[in-house]
């Protein structure tokens, strides 16, 4: 009976180990790949319990969630022959378990590698054909997804890779011309300030011009006005001496007569040489102005 029991446990362990070395699960984060002696078997293992044979079947799994490859910063010339260093990041994930098995030998770096060296030619093909302004603000947005197209159908096919993203983190320039750039571009922004100073200037000579304009107009129309005035006043203080003298004629030459006295002997110290006997002292010598 204790033999019997032994064979019977013996049995059920050699059971157990074959079930433990025949049954295999797949994560939901991973994809997986049967093997017969290095052959596939069946590629794209979905999530779940499956079964193999021991010892002929070897599983191998992959991680089917998005990773990253951050590729080392490179140097790239534009059209114009400039030199730009261009740090970049690719989005990737497994498509197809077989081709990605076959390209890489399931070696992460070495699919890596393939996808860099990819990244890496289409990259330079981009940045060889814009400008140093299209490349930092013009048309960058558009090339990443341009870029990220191509680059997908060529490692769909070739590496069983998805590329969902293809991005530019930095662009800079060479340390050996980021001075000479810089000073260009102060140039060109002093030369800028030049044209807006000039404009400026030339806006404020003709404000001031058509300012110097208008205050001569202004004065001579009020120099006109005012003469024009002054006029019509010394016409009008002539009607009234006229009317005045034509109302009483010996009376406005007796009035004249004072006011030229008043004037005339208001200083003391001024000394005149008349005729007592002239016009201009008749009515001190006669009350009626007669001789």
């Amino acid at each position: 009976m204790g033999g019997r029991t032994f064979v019977v446990l013996a049995g059920l362990l050699l059971v157990i180990v074959g079930l433990s070395k025949s049954l295999f699960i797949i994560n939901e984060t991973e994809r997986g790949l049967l093997l017969r002696f290095g052959e596939v078997v069946e590629a794209n293992l979905q999530p779940g319990l499956h079964l193999k044979m021991p010892i002929v079947n070897t599983v191998t799994k992959f991680d089917a969630r998005v990773q990253t490859l951050d590729s080392r910063p490179q140097d790239y010339l534009t059209l114009e022959k400039k030199r730009l260093i261009v740090d970049s990041f690719v989005k990737w994930r497994i498509a197809d378990v077989k081709t990605y098995y076959t390209a890489t030998s399931g070696d992460e770096f070495r699919a890596a590698d393939l996808l860099s060296s990819r990244m890496d030619t289409r990259l330079r093909n981009k940045f060889g054909r814009r400008t140093l302004t299209e490349v930092v603000s013009g048309d960058r947005e558009e090339m990443m997804v341009n870029l990220t197209k191509e680059l997908n159908e060529i490692t769909e096919d070739e590496l069983g890779i998805q590329v969902v993203d293809v991005r530019v983190k930095r662009i800079e320039l060479p340390a050996e011309v980021s001075q000479s750039v810089y000073d260009r571009m102060r140039a060109e922004r002093e030369r800028e300030a030049r044209e807006l100073r000039s404009k400026g200037n030339e806006l404020a000579e003709g404000i001031r011009a058509d300012a110097d304009r208008q205050k001569t107009v202004l004065q001579a129309e009020a120099f006109r006005e005012a003469e024009l005035a002054r006029g019509d006043g010394d016409a009008i203080a002539a009607s009234t001496y006229a009317k005045a003298y034509n109302k009483n004629a010996e009376f406005y030459s007796f009035y004249r007569s004072l006011d030229a006295y008043k004037s005339s002997f208001s200083n003391k110290g001024d000394v005149m040489v008349l005729d007592p006997k002239g016009d201009f002292f008749k009515y001190l010598n006669s009350a009626d102005g007669k001789k």
